[in-house]
């Protein structure tokens, strides 16, 4: 077992199932995760964990390192370590980071009652609990830019939440200001320049960009149109991690409304699809 292999494997066996709010019954050989348990946090496959800790592949690219990271809840110190043991190189503070503290990604994991996904700089979602991906679709199918709220959106793709015309401004707005401070922030994160070089292929993004608008996110009252267990209102606030870059979207819904009652149904029914 190569060093990154034991140094996984024991920062494997400190992370309890209760840590990452995942169930904790039946017989353990150790009170720490499993490899499957890994996997499914970092979105890896079993055979890959199996081969890290093995030593059998010792060249994780840097988004892997970082998906294990965020899923095994390591320090910032601990992390660079991690990148350190790869051999690949820290992640530079003059890109964007996907990182997200152990404090935020409990929070992602044990406020199960409430739709929730954690977006980087660039609004591309990072992390999220089951009852969004109930809710709006599952991240985890997405791939490369498709994760990116603001790609998404102004490449005219569907999805489940309905904007009212003003709502639709202000969301536009309020996201070319970011994109705006992103890059100002981030000048040499080479993803982030391909990113905002492609929407500006988008007229609307293009307007918007090239004008000095500003807009900033609000408190709203959003329409998701869930195709099982049909439209309802719901409540969306969107939170500043302190310290980061990072964005919590979070929504709520008043106790005995119509949307409390169809989040309690999407817990459970989660991805199935209802015939």
């Amino acid at each position: 077992m190569s060093e990154l292999g034991r140094t996984l494997h024991a920062w494997r066996d400190r992370v309890t199932p209760a840590d990452v709010g995942l169930p904790s019954g039946g017989k353990r050989r150790a009170p720490g995760l499993r490899r499957e348990e890994l996997a499914l946090l970092a979105g890896l496959s079993v055979d890959y964990i199996v081969r890290l800790e093995q030593g059998r592949s010792e060249s994780p690219s840097a988004q892997v390192l970082t998906a294990l990271a965020r899923a095994l809840r390591l320090s910032d110190a601990e992390r660079n370590h991690l990148f350190a043991l790869a051999g690949e190189v820290e992640p530079s503070p003059g890109r964007i980071s996907s990182y997200i503290p152990p404090g935020v990604q409990r929070i992602v994991d044990q406020l199960d009652g409430a739709p929730l996904c954690v977006c980087d700089a660039a609004w591309t979602i990072i992390s999220w609990n089951p009852l969004f991906a109930a809710m709006i679709g599952d991240p985890s199918q997405l791939q490369g830019r498709w994760r990116n709220i603001a790609y998404r959106h102004f490449l005219a793709i569907g999805d489940r939440i309905a904007q009212t015309p003003d709502q639709q401004r202000n969301f536009r707005d309020a996201m070319v200001t970011d994109l705006r401070a992103a890059q100002v922030r981030y000048p040499h994160d080479p993803e982030l320049a391909a990113l905002i070089d492609e929407l500006r292929g988008v007229d609307e993004f293009a307007r918007l960009w090239d004008r000095p608008v500003v807009g900033f996110h609000r408190s709203e009252r959003k329409t998701v149109r869930h195709p099982e267990v049909g439209p309802f209102d719901i409540d969306c606030d969107i939170l500043a991690v302190p310290g980061s870059d990072l964005r919590m979207v979070v929504y709520t819904a008043a106790p005995n409304t119509e949307a409390a009652e169809k989040l309690r149904l999407l817990s459970v029914i989660g991805l199935q699809t209802l015939t």
